[in-house]
């Protein structure tokens, strides 16, 4: 069992902007007027092209998938939130909050990885979208892969049944919790895992402060000591700028890829920490991270 993968499934946008639907719980994005719908995909490409080129640069074997055109699917950068792929030959279809997201299931993709990956067992969660729960896979949970542990911050996007059921399928450990920040000086569930922590092989990237719960902060620390884990802790600013949406891979060598703005707000002694394991590998992704939520992290599904 493998905790990074060399190999990462990424969808080109055909048509990025600000999604409505998703922007009630998604306290990351934030409407841009200055520039017009095709201005903004522009951009949002250009910073994809960039940072794929830097990924392969450095080893990483990348799938690279085009959007659909005209299939009106703002956020389908952002693959890892419908599917996600086990080395034990499972695949996952999990049930998203926004309707049009759920417009991102696409059969063409699970075709490509079945040929060229062997996936072979579908389990279908998306047919919990039914019954209004929710949980948009790696983005609703964030997964220790060797030791089994599957870590997610509970919220109107992170069912804690359907964390359960899929813990059940693949015999993993559920460690549940939850997570707060201040929006707009209201106290806010935070509504995706990856936003606040990453694992990775030797440590965890974590922002301890959004855990406001003593016993549920002691479960995860207790849970890092147990499977060996060093604690790189992240302040809630630092998290703001995305630098707990980043992701441990596996290319030429290991390396944590993130985003500029992640980069950028990180002190040199949390860099040297993270710099003891592995290098890091980041690229500008403002109009992605602006516009849509989400960062580096969210854009990359791991394929085992």
């Amino acid at each position: 069992m493998m905790q990074i993968s060399n190999n990462i499934l990424m969808v080109r946008p055909s048509y990025f902007g600000f999604n409505k639907e998703t922007s009630s719980t998604n306290f990351y994005q934030t409407k841009q007027t200055s520039y017009t719908r095709e201005e903004i995909t522009e951009k949002a490409m250009n910073e994809f092209d960039a940072f794929v080129f830097k990924l392969r640069k450095n080893g990483l074997n990348v799938l690279l998938v085009n959007d659909l055109l005209n299939g009106n699917t703002p956020d389908s950068i952002f693959p890892n939130n419908w599917v996600s792929f086990h080395s034990c030959g499972k695949y996952f279809l999990y049930p998203m909050f926004a309707p049009n997201r759920r417009r991102e299931r696409r059969q063409d993709i699970l075709q490509l990885i079945q040929n060229n990956f062997g996936q072979k067992e579908l389990i279908d969660f998306s047919i919990y979208e039914t019954q209004e729960k929710f949980l948009e896979g790696t983005g609703s949970m964030v997964l220790d892969r060797v030791n089994k542990v599957c870590y997610a911050a509970i919220s109107s996007r992170t069912n804690a049944e359907l964390v359960f059921k899929f813990c059940e399928e693949l015999s993993y450990t559920p460690c549940v919790f939850h997570a707060y920040q201040l929006v707009n000086n209201k106290r806010e569930l935070i509504y995706h895992t990856n936003v606040m922590m990453s694992i990775a092989d030797k440590y965890v990237v974590i922002c301890l402060d959004c855990v406001e719960s003593k016993t549920e902060k002691k479960q995860l620390l207790d849970l890092f000591e147990k499977t060996n884990k060093e604690v790189i802790e992240i302040s809630i600013n630092q998290k703001l700028n995305f630098a707990g949406n980043v992701l441990q891979v596996n290319g030429d060598k290991p390396f944590l890829a993130m985003s500029s703005t992640a980069f950028t707000s990180l002190s040199k002694q949390q860099i040297k920490k993270i710099e003891r394991y592995n290098s890091i590998v980041h690229s500008p992704l403002k109009t992605i991270e602006l516009i849509g939520g989400g960062s580096a992290r969210c854009m990359m599904a791991e394929v085992f």
